[in-house]
């Protein structure tokens, strides 16, 4: 199995409803509202995101 290259996303601050995460040398915007509530400046972010495959296929079905 490869290993993996952990690449680490971290709340630099919070801006009204908004964490800015810090990503390698770039910052992005995340809702804060998905975030769990006691996430603090500093944490260090995990991320396991999957593709919803039923949803996506309700979704293509909707808009033929």
């Amino acid at each position: 199995m490869p290993e993996r290259t952990q690449k680490l996303c971290i709340i630099d601050r919070f801006e009204d409803d908004w964490a800015v995460i810090e990503y390698e040398n770039r910052t992005f915007n995340f809702p804060k509202e998905l975030l769990p509530k006691e996430a603090k400046e500093g944490d260090v972010l995990k991320f396991d995101i999957t593709i919803d495959r039923e949803e996506t296929e309700k979704r293509r079905k909707a808009i033929i």
